[in-house]
């Protein structure tokens, strides 16, 4: 129906919107379909329709595994992205480091594996450089925020 780009908590996610059933929306977030139910059915209001969400489901469909998402920090062209720490894009708990201290990386390689609300989350590079120091090991629980991997 309609596809977005969305941004939250510095995060951006591809959001389309599959079916609309009074005050309930199917959506499509980055490959993971979910059922988000509204407050009161939408109102079109020319050619905008606002939405007030309350309450997001996942749909039975994606229940039964757990399901890996990429969640990247997109690079911008006004920051440097050659260097510095990769942080976690959320709270949870480290699952596995892929990379190791003395590895070159490039923008978009997977450095971790983070579980976060019983999802496995990839952990990308948003810098290239080599690995300088690794801030996290397997088990660990991290803040959102938190130094994972630094990058020089």
């Amino acid at each position: 129906m309609n596809d977005y780009k969305v941004q939250i908590n510095g995060n951006t996610y591809s959001l389309s919107v599959k079916n609309i059933e009074e005050n309930t929306l199917d959506i499509e977030v980055n490959g993971q379909m979910y059922s988000v139910e509204l407050e009161k059915p939408l109102k079109k209001q020319s050619s905008v329709t606002k939405i007030a969400a309350v309450k997001v489901s996942r749909s039975v469909e994606n229940t039964v595994s757990t399901p890996s998402v990429s969640v990247p920090k997109p690079a911008t062209a006004s920051k440097s992205t050659v260097g510095g720490s990769v942080k976690s894009p959320l709270p949870g708990v480290i699952l596995d480091v892929l990379v190791k201290v003395g590895d070159s990386v490039a923008t978009g390689q997977k450095l971790a594996i983070l579980e976060a609300m019983k999802m496995e989350n990839t952990i990308n590079s948003d810098k290239e450089g080599k690995v300088i120091e690794i801030k996290v090991q397997k088990g660990d629980s991290v803040l959102e925020g938190a130094d994972l991997v630094i990058i020089g």
